[in-house]
């Protein structure tokens, strides 16, 4: 396969989105349809490898040395799973990912045997902070999971940004978090 612009996922999820449900204040105003002049949201596709995408990931973690195929295959089982929604902020003006967040999807038993949402990698480039992106990002992946029917979304998130998520209506939860890390 090449690296070309076929979406993750259906991009008329985030097109048809309730935007009107929205709690998150934007001044200006912004929105999934009209992120600001020259920016595009839009579900992550394979030529975003070459826009600097993995960069703008490694701004928030190490993203590690990725080559083309690993993009590709990684990619490939995301979409062919259903269960994953990377949406990015493209600066149409210098062809460059700006802005990226996840949504994964978890089928559960539980609750009617329902679904969760779990943000993870919100991540706004050093050169587009201020622009309300890491709101908007958040803002659609809340509504969306809304959309997928999701019965709750979490996310995890330093101590220092915990202010930020309660914009949201997200809550710290008294569960503790643990984990168990194998690499750095």
């Amino acid at each position: 396969m090449l690296l070309d612009d076929t979406p993750l996922f259906e991009p008329s999820l985030l097109q048809d989105l309730d935007w009107s449900s929205n709690s998150v204040p934007f001044s200006p105003a912004i929105s999934p349809s009209d992120p600001g002049p020259g920016l595009l949201l839009r579900p992550l596709c394979t030529a975003d490898f070459n826009r600097g995408f993995v960069k703008v990931l490694s701004q928030l973690t190490r993203a590690g040395d990725i080559t083309p195929e690993q993009f590709i295959n990684k990619f490939e089982h995301m979409k062919k799973t259903g269960d994953y929604y990377v949406i990015v902020v493209e600066d149409a003006n210098m062809g460059q990912i700006v802005a990226t967040a996840t949504l994964i999807t978890e089928h559960k038993f539980i609750h009617s045997c329902a679904k969760r949402g779990r943000v993870e990698e919100v991540v706004v480039s050093d050169v587009c902070r201020g622009k309300q992106l890491g709101k908007l990002l958040v803002s659609t992946l809340t509504l969306l999971s809304q959309k997928l029917d999701c019965y709750k979304i979490t996310l995890e998130c330093a101590p220092n940004n915990v202010a930020f998520y309660e914009k949201f209506s997200y809550n710290a939860s008294d569960d503790t978090y643990m984990q168990c890390r194998f690499y750095d």
